[in-house]
């Protein structure tokens, strides 16, 4: 049934009325916290300016990029470098690639955090809990440079890795040369770097479970591995389902820094990945427009992976980031 106009203006009356309060209620609000919101301008400003500003750069992708006619001048070409990167001979390699990489990180590196806060959760002396923290902790402030630079000792003919494998009666091999081992160390060493460091947040959410339900369990006859099972894992659950869509939301993502450290042209066929991609065909090709579409579509995948693994949890549980 249409409107009148005596109906439409009392809506728009009514709008007006509740914007008017909303901004009368915001204004009071930045009055009375004035220097919490003056806290808050530097964050604000450096999302803005370095955020969110930069994001008008991916509009190269769809433009023959050129440094000397700059980002208005170049000519658009819309999708040309999208169709390029689809029908190359790199584009299943390189997703391939970057997604078994990830795949593995998700399966064996995202439990190893858990895992090492429930062990360190259970430990009663602190001196030892300490130590073990403090010696998980360190390889994370150790530089990507020189974890490279150690797995490539590690790994060499006559690294340590290569002492162990004679010992059991292996052979001496040059790791890193050989491609089917790479996704092996590349992995593991990621472990090995981030674990103690991963487990903080595990650490810090194990803190906040009330001990009330450590002793109902135990009232109950409840051990130490049922206790484990049926307050902690639940208790920190909805961390657990928090990070994880987090870590889903970076499936297309591997750091091009320890890539480039450790791979070689012998093992590209299981070592390159997107990041390591653009990276060549960016700055060493100087194909701007082109590495800047794949960037975007690696970008684009994130986003939809993040979305549906938002959307799962929603389902399936009472967590989600939104």
């Amino acid at each position: 049934m249409a409107l009148t106009h005596r109906e439409i203006s009392a809506s728009r009356i009514k709008q007006h009325r509740r914007l008017r309060q909303g901004l009368q209620v915001l204004f009071k609000d930045l009055i009375r916290n004035k220097y919490v919101y003056l806290m808050m301008l530097p964050g604000i400003l450096y999302y803005i300016i370095f955020q969110y500003v930069p994001m008008y750069g991916a509009t190269i992708a769809f433009k023959q990029f050129t440094p000397a006619a700059g980002i208005w001048g170049s000519e658009w070409v819309g999708f040309k470098h999208f169709e390029a990167f689809f029908q190359s001979y790199y584009f299943i390699r390189i997703i391939k690639n970057t997604l078994l990489i990830n795949f593995y990180s998700l399966l064996f590196g995202f439990p190893a955090p858990i895992i090492l806060a429930l062990l360190l959760n259970e430990l009663r002396k602190q001196w030892f809990k300490r130590t073990v923290q403090t010696l998980t902790y360190l390889p994370h402030f150790v530089s990507v440079m020189v974890i490279c630079g150690l797995i490539v000792d590690f790994t060499a003919k006559n690294g340590l890795i290569n002492d162990i494998i004679v010992w059991f009666g292996g052979s001496r091999d040059n790791l890193l040369l050989n491609g089917e081992l790479f996704r092996t160390i590349f992995v593991s060493s990621g472990i090995w770097q981030e674990i103690g460091w991963s487990s903080i947040i595990y650490l810090a959410a194990l803190s906040g479970i009330d001990q009330e339900l450590y002793d109902a369990a135990k009232i109950d006859g409840a051990g130490r591995w049922k206790q484990a099972l049926n307050v902690t894992l639940p208790g920190i659950m909805p961390t657990i389902i928090i990070l994880l869509i987090l870590r889903i939301g970076h499936m297309m993502d591997v750091g091009f820094e320890k890539v480039i450290l450790l791979y070689n042209p012998s093992t590209y066929e299981t070592a390159d990945v997107i990041s390591s991609f653009v990276y060549r065909k960016g700055l060493v090709d100087a194909s701007y427009s082109y590495s800047a579409a794949i960037g975007l579509f690696n970008s684009l995948i994130n986003f939809i992976l993040l979305i549906g693994a938002n959307k799962l949890s929603r389902k399936f549980s009472d967590s989600s980031l939104w």
